[in-house]
């Protein structure tokens, strides 16, 4: 493949996430390239980080629940590009799976915000946190997500492509940006009033949210502009088109800084702070995911 093209008729010109035909020549794009690599990256190390954390859930850990509900949307968004590779010629699949990593993608963005808003409790409100977190709450609002996912991607698949659809996925693709911000405001005006959350939990809390919002703004965002944008241009939506396939790799680094105790003591330089060994043996720092 030479390159791949975008079809002219209204149809194939909605902006779906994976409804593309290729060119006539064969040789390889840098896009077709790109979503190889982050299939054979992403799928074994999400599938790992998957059964690391329900580990966790087993030893009645509540905060990993939304980790693996994100990184399972992202499992499905990895399935849906391979069936972008494999090219499938019949376009009802095309259509059916555009439909599956469309819904994918609201609920990888719903867990996102399940996971800021999980860590802004932590910071804001940890007493209240503490006593009203379960396991079975956590479980009602994963299915809540997928439910409310599934239902924002409704009108892809009933309605042909319009302006009005387009408005409508800005819109809701937009609405969690300023529940981002408001997460990660709330929680540094609340981080010198908490006393009960250990110095580097504060930290690791605060870099997640960040990060959270940075994946947002750098991965999501481009896909709003794109659909907001009056006349289709095709060079803005292969880039955010890239972009949202880079989510499952950007939400499995999310994992990895949410874990890993290097990321504490970078934290703590970057702070100009000392770590104290007992607050990293704490029983917030095993909840952690």
């Amino acid at each position: 493949m030479d390159g791949l093209y975008i079809n002219s008729t209204s149809q194939d010109q909605s902006f779906n996430h994976i409804n593309i035909t290729s060119n006539i020549n064969n040789e390889p794009d840098i896009k077709y390239v790109l979503t190889c690599v982050i299939i054979a990256i992403g799928l074994p190390l999400i599938l790992v980080a998957i059964c690391a954390l329900y580990s966790l859930v087993r030893s009645d850990h509540v905060a990993p629940i939304y980790v693996i509900n994100l990184l399972i949307a992202d499992l499905i968004q990895l399935c849906c590009m391979i069936v972008d590779v494999a090219k499938p010629e019949d376009k009802k699949i095309y259509n059916i799976f555009s439909y599956i990593h469309l819904f994918a993608l609201f609920a990888s963005i719903g867990f996102m915000v399940c996971v800021a808003l999980e860590r802004y409790l932590v910071i804001a409100h940890p007493l209240w946190y503490r006593f009203r977190r379960t396991i079975k709450s956590s479980v009602v609002i994963c299915v809540a997500v997928w439910v409310l996912s599934l239902v924002c991607a409704v009108p892809y698949y009933l309605y042909d492509a319009d302006g009005v659809i387009y408005t409508v996925f800005a819109v809701l693709f937009l609405l969690p940006f300023p529940l981002l911000i408001f997460f990660l405001v709330g929680t540094l005006k609340a981080l010198s009033a908490s006393i009960s959350v250990p110095s580097d939990e504060k930290r690791r809390i605060v870099g997640v949210l960040v990060l959270v919002l940075l994946i947002y703004t750098l991965l999501f965002l481009p896909r709003i502009i794109m659909y907001l944008e009056v006349d289709y241009d095709e060079n803005l939506f292969n880039l955010s088109q890239m972009l949202l396939r880079f989510s499952p790799l950007a939400d499995l680094f999310l994992y990895v800084f949410m874990r890993k105790r290097f990321i504490d003591k970078l934290l703590a330089s970057v702070c100009c702070c000392r770590m104290d060994s007992n607050d990293i043996s704490s029983p917030y720092a095993e909840n952690a995911p």
